[in-house]
Formats: structure tokens, sequence, C-alpha cells
């Protein structure tokens, strides 16, 4: 193994480091506040340096299962939604406690997948997490789990840290785990074979994704942190995968973990999250003329090439646009009601304008609000 820096670590100048539930957490419950300390240590250690460091963070529920007297994470969504309630405060608490020993101030970003989607919302918390990074606060980011439910169902802090680092423009994303780096298979299974370096697909045809966190505590798994990378590097974002314990060595460029290499290019930060962080709220079936009119002219949906309308939906609310057989070939932003739309398909915008009045005279979904999606 080679012993020089990894350029692309060091040279990062805005890094995303998420870390999980379990790595926060004592095994007979409450936050490790040594663990935290640890963190915030080496994170202070690189914005020493002239990097601005943004920390998405999961353990609200886990902070909040010992004071309410809960052995382990709760089934019920009420209780999980009680339990973040009471653990939030007091996981920012300890990371203020733990930057504040250096100097350095923290600021709780709480996000929902529904904010960033919303093109107000979203540039509300693009400029939020800029203006922090630029007074030299650390935003600590985590998904706003008292009221949302996706993210408590999926647990899934890996995606909104790729996201994140998406949003900000990243150079560098850290991804820290209960394991040192990707191997093939589980460490302890014999045959296991470590990975130091991640080029694309094709170094993942033979690695096992199963298993997850430790019991009780976190609910991701290896799975979330690989399409977190993949998720990532699509996006032109490099990404290291290693254990909490050695961010210190990862953000230092040293080679621990595994480095999953950039694969893509950056696109438009909002149409990312409207891909990855959305649950549509229903679907618009197209025919094939208006199919082609979005995928391959990428125009906007209007409701001439609209045949079917499904779902319960509103103004605003993410949709996917489905083929005749049901495929679904992108997803949007509507500009309707659900039972605004039936009465409109099929007809142009210039006869809508000229019986409803020039209200009417807009795209279902504009081009601007819509993305392409691999075929599901």
């Amino acid at each position: 193994m080679t012993t020089t820096a990894r350029d692309v670590v060091t040279a990062a100048r805005k890094v995303v480091v998420k870390i999980g539930s379990s790595s926060l957490t004592r095994p007979e419950g409450g936050l490790d506040q040594n663990n935290i300390d640890a963190l915030a240590t080496a994170l202070v250690a690189r914005v020493r340096t002239g990097t601005s460091c943004v920390l998405v963070s999961s353990g609200a529920i886990a902070a909040g299962l010992k004071p309410l007297g809960l052995s382990a994470r709760p089934r019920d969504l009420a209780t999980q939604q009680a339990a973040a309630s009471v653990g939030q405060g007091l996981l920012v608490e300890s990371y203020a406690r733990a930057f504040g020993a250096h100097g350095v101030r923290v600021g709780q970003v709480l996000l929902t997948s529904d904010d960033m989607v919303r093109r107000t919302h979203y540039l509300n918390a693009e400029r939020t997490l800029s203006r922090l990074i630029e007074l030299g606060v650390v935003p600590v980011v985590n998904e706003n789990d008292t009221v949302v439910t996706e993210e408590i169902r999926l647990g899934d802090n890996d995606r909104l840290a790729a996201l994140v680092a998406h949003l900000i423009r990243a150079d560098l994303l850290v991804l820290l785990s209960d394991v040192d780096a990707l191997y093939t298979a589980p460490p302890s299974r014999p045959g296991s074979r470590r990975l130091d370096n991640v080029h694309g697909e094709h170094d993942l045809a033979e690695v096992d994704l199963g298993g997850a966190g430790r019991p009780g505590i976190g609910s991701g798994g290896m799975i979330t942190k690989v399409d977190a990378a993949r998720l990532a590097t699509a996006a032109g974002i490099p990404v290291v995968l290693t254990s909490a314990g050695s961010v210190a060595a990862a953000l230092a460029g040293e080679h621990v973990g595994t480095l999953f290499h950039a694969t893509g290019v950056r696109s438009a930060s909002r149409l990312l999250w409207l891909a990855h962080a959305t649950a549509p709220r229903g679907r618009l079936v197209l025919d094939p003329g208006a199919v082609a009119a979005v995928v391959q002219r990428r125009l906007s949906l209007l409701p001439a090439g609209i045949v079917a309308v499904d779902g319960e939906f509103a103004a605003g609310d993410p949709v996917d646009l489905v083929d005749e057989a049901g495929l679904v070939v992108a997803r949007g932003l509507v500009n309707y009601d659900a039972g605004e739309l039936p009465g409109l398909l099929g007809r142009s915008t210039r006869a809508l304008a000229a019986e409803l009045g020039s209200a009417y005279e807009r795209e279902v979904v504009h081009r601007d609000d819509l993305v392409l999606l691999a075929t599901r």
C-alpha cells in the first residue's frame, strides 16, 4: 500500500462527514461524549487547515432512548418521534460542548426531503448552510425526525449526507461506519477481502451488502452507505468510507478505509433531490408522443399528452410520469391539484386558456422541475 496521502482528500475545501447512531452511543445506552469529543477534535483539525466542514449526524432517536427509559429503538412511529424530540436537544448540546472546547460553534439544521425539493425552501436551505459556513460555524444536519416519517422508516442519513454534499457543492464526502472499510463480505467471514478503492460498479460485483448496524440502535447498514457513495460519486464527489475511529486519519488523507472515486459530473442540486429524496404523491400516464417529448426532447409536460391521473396530490407535489405500460420515465413537480387535471387531459393549453382563462395556459410539469429517471 502506498504511503502518500490521497490527493483528492487533502485538496478538498468543502467536506461533509456523516456519522451514525451506533458510533455516538454507548452499548448500555446514552450518548458517548468521548466519541463525540474525538469526532469534534478531528473535524476541528481539518477546519484549521482552511477547510469548511458540515456534519450530518444521526443519533437523535438513540439519544432520547435512555431519558425515556427505553432499552431499544421503539417500533411505533409516535414513540420514535417522541424519542427524537427529546434526543435532538441532547445531541446538539453534546456537539456544542465538544466543538466549543476548541472555540468552534455549531449550528443545528433540520431538513426534510420535501423542503429541499420545493424551490423556495431549497434556496433557503442552501443559503442557510452557505452562510453558516461563511461565518465559520460547523452545521450539524439531521433529518427532522420529529415530524418526518420516511427518514425514520428508512434510517437513511447516508443518502441525506450525499445529497447535502451535492447541495453545498462539497469536494469530499466521508461516511463513518462500524467497520474500517468496505469488504466483499462481512470481515469475519473467511475469504472476505477489503477494497481499498472503488472505481465503479465493476468493483462492487462481488460485494455482499448484507448486514446492519448495532442491533436496537441504528437502522442503516452497509448497503445504505454504498448507495450513498454511488449517488455522490455519480455527481462528481469522491467518498471515503471508514470507521468512526479512523476519521482523523481519513480527513488527513491517510490510506484508511475505502475510497470511492468520482464517476460522473455535477448536475443541478435540486433535481438530484427530486430524483433521490422524494416519494411521489401520484402518477401521470403519458401517451407515446408526450413520453418522447419529455424524455428525448426534454420538453415540459402539457395537458394534451396526459391520458390518465392516479393518486391524491396538490400543486407543487412530486409525481411520477409513466408511459402507458406503467414504466416510470421521469419525476416532476406538478402545477395542478389532482382534482383539477381530469378535465384538462388531452386538451391544448391554448384551448384551455380560451375557455377557462390565462391561468390555464401553463404546463402540468415545467421542464425545469422535471428529472428523467432510469428504468425501474
